[in-house]
């Protein structure tokens, strides 16, 4: 049974195709909530609710970007709330990535949700009102081997999430950041390695979801700054190895 929203918020939710970000799309439509939801490809979901609006984009396209952004705030100008969780995993030793791959991985993990911020938080201001929430990573906490990039992306974010929430408050936006532990969705698909199968060794994309509408849910008058989300075991497969570690 769905929850009826507090108060219907409009909701740009970023990589909602899968995921975290499909999670989350639907725990907000579930609540009552209007999602325009980015994603590259759709062709694999289905949320049937007409308070869903699927806006296929590439993120990684910053050169466009800027223009498909104020597209979008014209084509739907209450937009008051921000999730951001696109972002892919890409990991090795730094020799192993060209300079391309290096600017791909930190242009869509970091750049793309600063341009999505700075398209929104001036309209947030003027409000003074509206909720920013970023999804980070545990790689965004301590760096890891073979994640030398991914986790500079990540703690970009973090730094970004954390001097915006300074900038914002005094304006009446709230700024948010989740670092999920290991969580078992298609993230890992095209990677070496994955979370544990045991329950308490993953993450589910449902717990981040959920963590969403309790930030959102909170008194305006409060935020939750940082929340860091993990499994309760640490348990990382090495599917070439088929060993846990």
């Amino acid at each position: 049974m769905s929850v009826l929203a507090q108060e219907q918020r409009t909701v740009l939710v970023t990589g909602a195709s899968s995921g975290i970000g499909a999670a989350i799309t639907e725990k907000l439509l579930g609540a009552g909530h209007h999602v325009i939801g980015i994603g590259r490809d759709f062709s694999k979901i289905d949320f049937a609710n007409a308070c869903f609006s699927p806006i296929q984009l590439d993120l990684a396209d910053l050169d466009r970007l800027p223009k498909a952004l104020e597209a979008l705030q014209q084509r739907f100008p209450p937009i008051d709330t921000l999730i951001l969780a696109a972002g892919i995993g890409d990991f090795g030793c730094l020799e192993e990535f060209s300079y391309i791959r290096i600017r791909k991985l930190v242009e869509l993990n970091f750049l793309s949700q600063a341009y999505i911020a700075r398209a929104w938080i001036p309209r947030m201001k003027r409000r003074r009102q509206g909720d920013v929430i970023f999804i980070g990573s545990e790689a965004g906490l301590k760096g890891s081997r073979k994640g030398t990039v991914y986790c500079a992306s990540k703690f970009a974010l973090r730094g970004f999430a954390q001097a915006l929430r300074e900038e914002c408050g005094s304006c009446g936006v709230r700024v948010s950041l989740i670092n999920p532990g290991m969580v078992k969705s298609r993230f890992y698909e095209a990677l070496d390695f994955e979370p544990g199968e045991n329950e308490s060794q993953h993450l589910l994309p449902l717990d981040v979801a959920e963590l969403v509408l309790l930030l959102l849910n909170l008194r305006q008058g409060c935020v939750v700054d940082e929340i860091n989300l993990t499994p309760l075991q640490k348990v990382i497969h090495f599917k070439k190895r088929g060993k846990a570690k």
